[in-house]
């Protein structure tokens, strides 16, 4: 059964994920929302919900691995990975922040699903992209719990998030809130 907006945003609510301040985002910029998916996600129950979620919206696809990047990606993925009956992996970043498959490896014939937690500038899946391509697997989709991005991004695979969440995001010459003084909280696993 498909997850609805409304029970999104509930579970976000009830776990304290859904967050209002002036935060910096892991790509740079600033916003007057965050979404702690932490919060959600230390949930068993409500990850398994969320995660089932993804799954349905790509369960035709003969997927036979799910990837995402870590840390954000590596719990949803893992779920998704559960709901579809696959194996999970997941990118990660070395010394030079560079992100590769450091523990995995990828055959040919495998259908991969990469899964983020939530979509800002895409920059993470974009870069999972890449690896997974560079291995030769087929890449099916990219899927996540949410889409925050202030444009559509077109990572050239059928995307599906769970949720569109518009917050506003600023440049950081620009940000108002900066503007006004209020204090910068960096809550994202990048720093």
């Amino acid at each position: 059964m498909a997850i609805k907006e409304r029970e999104i945003i509930e579970l976000l609510k009830k776990t304290g994920a859904l967050l209002t301040g002036h935060f910096k985002l892991s790509s740079g910029l600033h916003s007057d929302q965050y979404f702690q998916y932490a919060l959600v996600l230390q949930h068993p129950e409500c990850v398994q919900r969320l995660g089932e979620g993804i799954a349905g919206e790509f369960k035709d696809k003969g997927i036979t691995c799910v990837a995402g990047p870590a840390i954000g990606g590596i719990i949803i993925a893992h779920e998704v990975a559960r709901a579809l009956k696959a194996r999970c992996i997941f990118g990660e970043r070395v010394e030079n922040g560079k992100m590769v498959l450091k523990r995995f490896k990828l055959e040919p014939q495998d259908k991969v699903l990469i899964v983020e937690d939530v979509i800002t500038t895409g920059g993470s899946i974009k870069e999972l992209i890449d690896i997974v391509k560079a291995t030769g697997a087929i890449i099916v989709g990219v899927g996540a719990l949410a889409d925050r991005s202030s444009e559509e991004i077109d990572f050239g695979y059928e995307t599906k998030a769970l949720i569109k969440l518009k917050a506003k995001t600023f440049n950081p010459a620009e940000c108002p809130l900066c503007k006004k003084g209020d204090p910068l909280i960096k809550p994202g696993s990048r720093r």
